[in-house]
């Protein structure tokens, strides 16, 4: 006997659930600092307004985290997402469920990455993004599982020294074919940045503000069989001569 229709809509959208993620630890070189330095969301549902100020930080990212890690400059710096709080096992994927898309990094300078309580009203400068490659079919969350749910990117050699929030996002596109169906998982990490850079800033952008909700990067059919090429949103990372 066939379940009814609304028992397979349930059994989807339970699996969906399931496949929920957060971006949780860091480490930096031989150094893991758990998940101490970052202001973890308080579950690990998406967020899915582009003009809501959770946008920044998601949930719970105006509450500062426990302490501040310490990076040095044009080091590597790896974040990590899992389905589930504090679960680090590889054998389950970082984001499964087909939740395909996107995955990007940002920083923001500020005074104090304890204290500061306003994520959305910062300056945020893109410094890494892997997005879709036609060529193999494989998107940034693809990578993401295959790598136990590390993503590992660059400091930036010449930006200056000083505290930072660094914001790193997955988008998922599976229901994307219609405005409010991108889902939006970010976490923000607060960083001491060990730099003799003096140089000014990358230009940034806002949270919310930096994404419209019909971007062709935020609405789009990536089922479809027109589906060949995908545009990353937001800014483009950061010039080379910063690195």
């Amino acid at each position: 006997m066939k379940a009814p229709c609304s028992a397979l809509v349930m059994a989807a959208l339970s699996r969906y659930a399931a496949a929920h993620a957060i971006f949780q630890q860091a480490s930096s070189g031989t150094t893991d600092f758990g998940t101490t330095c970052n202001r973890l969301p308080s579950n690990n549902s998406p967020v899915t307004d582009v003009a809501s100020p959770t946008l920044a930080c998601n949930v719970n990212g105006a509450k500062p985290a426990s302490s501040v890690c310490s990076a040095a400059a044009g080091s590597s710096f790896t974040v990590e997402m899992h389905q589930q709080p504090n679960d680090r096992s590889c054998t389950s994927e970082a984001i499964g469920g087909n939740h395909f898309g996107p995955v990007m990094i940002y920083m923001a300078k500020v005074d104090d990455a304890s204290t500061v309580a306003s994520p959305e009203g910062l300056s945020w400068f893109k410094v890494d993004e892997e997005g879709y490659d036609s060529s193999t079919k494989k998107w940034g969350t693809d990578s993401l599982n295959a790598n136990c749910g590390k993503r590992a990117f660059k400091i930036p050699s010449k930006i200056p020294g000083g505290e930072y929030l660094v914001r790193a996002e997955a988008i998922a596109l599976h229901t994307a074919s219609q405005v409010g169906g991108a889902q939006f998982y970010m976490s923000c990490y607060q960083v001491k940045v060990d730099s003799a850079g003096s140089g000014q800033l990358p230009a940034g952008v806002k949270f919310p503000g930096a994404y419209g909700a019909s971007d062709p990067g935020i609405k789009v059919d990536i089922w479809g069989n027109g589906f060949k090429e995908y545009t990353i949103p937001g800014p483009a990372v950061i010039d080379q001569s910063f690195f």
